[in-house]
């Protein structure tokens, strides 16, 4: 069988032998480890005179490479998370274009294809992970390289009005006519692109559902990604009977919880969410001091202004909270800015009485996936997910919120804490099925499946000019 190729931003580490715990990197791990292979991608490490590293365990190679200075910043920290990532997540207002920057990061998909090229083999298939790497099967086919390649998009694809206030949007994005099979978390994602591809390129939608754009015939696809729930069960169960950071009432019982676990992002609706909780309490009184919030948001980016922001204003807002309902002996809301061993959150989840899940745009979200999954069947918590994280779209049997209605959370929110058992474990049962169903061998393997059977990539007639 042909070996399979991954690339993305960042490589997960090795620790005697396995990668780190998560989605991405379990999912492309098992998916090497079946077939052999090479993991691609940056090291995390910026310096004068980056180096590559080739590091072999069993049949994985992992190949990584440093990134300079200047590429950092224009292609990681710059066109990447400062332009890209706020559009894709419908946040115009805090992007920025720097047409420096936008050649810095085809700069750096130019480079890491000329550095992947010599690794490869006639029958790899090459799967592309994310919104860093969209010109890198572009930068791939100028210097020649025909094998398969795949792309998977693991944020939202924005609708066409919001996509095209990237200026150069035309010479990016035609450049996902290059990929063989594209993939998208939700069918909503899919259509905003083929709509994208039809409107700004010109594209046609053939009787066998590829699209025809650029001189290229290729398809798009809906692979949700998942979860392992057994594994989940697993950690879960061996957390049991022990309850951290949960205090007790005058009375001594047990105070009911809620959780949130979210990497420290504008786009994760964490103010929103604060507020929410606040006015929970403000309007359902009979929960105060008998309730407690935890949110577990570990900082990411720590060197983008919007970033540095978004954490001074959090630490205001549950600051506020606290000082203004807190007790000698009762905090309504713990906040951490600080990473959790795996088994630790898995447990934490089991405890919880609510999940709180209420981004503003997600692409998928696994934390929401990864709670139901955490749960007793025989006494499971209760799920409150934004309709705006792709996960919405398979747990229907969670409470479906708008995180921009405040009120709205406080309302589902005193719902779930007062949710009989039976229908608890109705919607648990209905959002189980779900997640066995779509789990994360379903998602990797039927992606692979897709692009294997599609066929080498074929060139059409047409053509997209180059803005």
């Amino acid at each position: 069988m042909s070996r399979l190729v991954v690339i993305s931003n960042r490589v997960a580490p090795i620790r005697e032998g396995k990668v780190a715990a998560g989605g991405l990197a379990v999912g492309v791990y098992d998916a090497l480890r079946q077939n052999g292979g090479i993991w691609f991608g940056w090291n995390g490490e910026v310096g004068q005179n980056p180096e590559t590293a080739c590091e072999s365990a069993g049949n994985i190679t992992y190949v990584t490479l440093g990134l300079s200075k200047p590429d950092y910043n224009e292609y990681y920290r710059g066109f990447s998370n400062a332009t890209l990532w706020p559009i894709f997540h419908y946040r115009i207002d805090l992007a920025r274009y720097s047409r420096a920057e936008y050649l810095g990061y085809r700069r750096v998909n130019a480079m890491l294809a000329e550095k992947l090229k010599p690794l490869l083999r006639p029958d790899d298939i090459l799967w592309v992970h994310d919104y860093h790497l969209i010109p890198f099967a572009a930068a791939c086919r100028q210097l020649g390289i025909g094998n398969r390649i795949g792309f998977f998009l693991h944020i939202p694809f924005p609708t066409t009005e919001v996509l095209t206030t990237v200026p150069p949007h035309r010479d990016l994005f035609q450049t996902l006519c290059d990929y063989d099979l594209i993939g998208f978390q939700t069918e909503s994602d899919r259509m905003a692109f083929q709509d994208y591809v039809c409107r700004e390129l010109d594209g046609l939608i053939g009787t066998d559902g590829s699209l025809t754009a650029c001189g290229r015939n290729f398809r798009a696809g809906v692979y949700p990604i998942g979860v392992m729930p057994d594994e989940i069960r697993r950690l879960a169960d061996s957390y049991r009977g022990r309850r951290p950071m949960i205090g007790r009432t005058a009375e001594g019982k047990l105070r009911k919880t809620l959780i949130s676990v979210d990497r420290l992002d504008y786009s994760k609706g964490l103010v929103e969410r604060f507020l929410a909780y606040e006015q929970l309490l403000e309007h359902y009184p009979e929960h105060r001091r008998n309730v407690e919030l935890i949110q577990i948001a570990p900082t990411s980016r720590t060197d983008v202004k919007t970033y540095q922001a978004i954490r001074k204003q959090l630490e205001t807002v549950a600051g506020h909270v606290n000082g203004r309902l807190a007790d000698l002996d009762w905090m309504p809301l713990h906040y951490l800015n600080k990473s959790l061993e795996r088994r630790t959150l898995m447990g934490l989840f089991r405890t919880a009485n609510v999940g709180l899940v209420t981004p503003l745009r997600d692409g998928m979200n696994l934390v929401a996936k990864e709670y139901v999954a955490a749960q007793n069947p025989a006494d499971p918590g209760v799920l409150v997910l934004s309709r705006f994280a792709g996960a919405a779209h398979e747990l229907g049997a969670a409470l479906i919120v708008n995180p921009y209605d405040c009120l709205g959370m406080a309302e589902a929110m005193d719902r779930a804490l007062r949710m009989p058992l039976e229908e608890r474990k109705e919607r648990y049962e209905d959002m189980m099925r779900a997640l066995r169903a779509a789990d994360l061998d379903a998602w990797r393997d039927n992606f692979l499946r897709d692009l294997r059977t599609f066929g080498r990539h074929r060139v059409v007639t047409a053509s997209c000019a180059t803005v």
